[in-house]
């Protein structure tokens, strides 16, 4: 599997929806443990990079 690329402030789009209905996740630190923040509800979440890189749909660069 190809190694998804992403730096702090991207923002996430992953294949199923968060419970407030928000697909786009803010990405707040990587590593091997990735914190992300929900753009709808601002839930906060430190998932496995590996994890994450198996629920991404897209990758949307900051400006």
């Amino acid at each position: 599997m190809e190694i998804i690329r992403f730096n702090v402030g991207d923002e996430l789009e992953l294949k199923k929806p968060h419970p407030c209905k928000s697909k786009i996740f803010r990405v707040l630190r990587t590593g091997s443990d990735v914190r992300i923040i929900c753009t709808g509800c601002q839930r906060d979440l430190t998932i496995e990079r590996v994890k994450l890189e198996k629920m991404i749909k897209r990758v949307i660069e900051k400006a």
